[in-house]
């Protein structure tokens, strides 16, 4: 099996309209990563676009509509359609999301919760086995970004991930704007919740921005909407993280609103001092 590889800097995620930007000189950036679901088709732009950037940097493919989260079966057809993109782009990292997205053949245009039981473990660990065999290479699951919490849920989230790791060898990419984003909803302190987190199988780390409002009753409500640059309780919760592990690749995820390349190229520049900050103190 294909494990995780990619190198322990700053990553961004890769928008078509930044191509001719990247190209134009060699930018300082670790890895790319490209959501599956956009690479899909057999050619076109897209893949020629992606075909050139695979030529200079790591690629990491984030999928987002295989439903791993979900009770019914996997989507086979999409799951064969990942493994040709797969297969094509021998990326350094694939991940996806402790969600679902799909029921009876409807692709939902959200990551949706579940809750935490025996059986939602079983299935989600099933699925997960069953995606690293047919793509022959090691999977990353990501933590998710809540608004509720489920009544029948008997496990802790941290818990939850950790048995999953264990028992399918998968890997865990952590969003730490998705746990400020779930623990400020959830009235929760995200430190304490990243002290719980098994840390010892994460493999990648994703940063970005959300949205602040408030519910009905006027508490505070976080909305994970990358579109704005990291804010500065995530950056601190990143430290935390790093003070721990030591660097992980670090992707800038920025989904909408998508501002200029320079923008995008500081914010990565700004973990990527982090992330040497992280390595000097290990050497030292």
């Amino acid at each position: 099996m294909i494990a995780s590889s990619l190198p322990s800097r700053a990553g961004i995620g890769f928008k078509p309209e930044h191509f001719a930007d990247i190209l134009a000189e060699p930018q300082p950036v670790g890895f790319f990563e490209v959501h599956a679901e956009n690479y899909m088709g057999d050619g076109g732009v897209p893949h020629a676009q992606l075909a050139r950037l695979r030529e200079d940097y790591a690629l990491s493919i984030h999928g987002v509509g295989l439903s791993i989260g979900s009770m019914q079966a996997l989507d086979r057809p999409h799951l064969s359609r990942l493994k040709t993109l797969c297969d094509r782009y021998q990326p350094e990292s694939f991940s996806e999301h402790l969600a679902w997205s799909t029921h009876d053949g409807v692709f939902l245009n959200d990551l949706l919760p579940l809750p935490y039981t025996r059986e939602t473990l079983d299935r989600v660990c099933d699925h997960i086995d069953t995606v690293q065999a047919v793509l022959g290479r090691r999977m990353l699951l990501e933590n998710p970004a809540t608004y509720l919490l489920f009544a029948e849920s008997t496990i802790e989230e941290t818990a939850f991930l950790a048995e999953i790791a264990r028992r399918t060898g998968c890997g865990l990419l952590l969003d730490v704007n998705n746990v400020f984003v779930a623990a400020t909803n959830h009235n929760i302190d995200p430190h304490d919740y990243i002290a719980r987190f098994p840390l010892e199988a994460v493999c990648e780390i994703h940063l970005g921005g959300h949205s602040e409002t408030v519910d009905d009753l006027g508490a505070p409500l976080l909305v994970d909407s990358h579109d704005t640059p990291v804010k500065d309780p995530v950056w601190a919760l990143y430290r935390t993280v790093l003070q721990n592990t030591g660097p992980i690749a670090s992707l800038i995820e920025w989904d909408n609103d998508v501002p200029a390349w320079p923008v995008l190229r500081e914010e990565a520049s700004a973990a990527q001092r982090l992330l040497d900050a992280a390595a000097r103190k290990r050497v030292a």
